[in-house]
């Protein structure tokens, strides 16, 4: 459970399981893989989704008590041009960014596709170098 200044929330682990009959569960972000929440506005949803969220969580518990976990997702990163050329010109910067975990990857990955200009994500790509090196995902400090 999650308390925000707009809302309230319920998370599920594994939610990539969850079936969502009544479609109330929403994604977190946009780089979300799987909707993984409900979200509440107001604390007379909680009132009227009560079965609903029961069921969830018993859906939920079920999958927990039977030890079942989602199977891997492939997910195959695709980098900017500017570090993939940044990678092929720097062995060390490759070698740092391949011993990455795939969250960490992806961490630059998303920085750097935020950047509207080449200029600017080529700036980036050298600011974290040393983190990379490092092995620090992008928000890290």
């Amino acid at each position: 459970m999650g308390a925000f200044r707009a809302d309230f929330r319920l998370s599920f682990f594994d939610a990539a399981l969850m079936k969502d009959p009544a479609g109330i569960l929403e994604k977190q972000g946009p780089n979300t893989r799987h909707p993984d929440m409900i979200r509440f506005t107001k604390n007379s949803q909680v009132v009227e989704l009560r079965p609903v969220i029961a069921a969830y969580l018993e859906e939920a518990m079920g999958y927990a008590d039977a030890g079942l976990r989602p199977p891997k997702e492939e997910y195959q990163l695709e980098l900017p041009d500017e570090l993939s050329e940044a990678l092929q010109a720097d062995s060390e910067l490759n070698e740092a960014f391949q011993l990455l975990t795939p969250g960490r990857q992806r961490s630059y990955v998303i920085n750097l596709n935020s950047a509207k200009k080449s200029v600017t994500r080529r700036a980036r790509i050298e600011k974290f170098r040393g983190k990379i090196i490092a092995g620090k995902g992008a928000t890290e400090r």
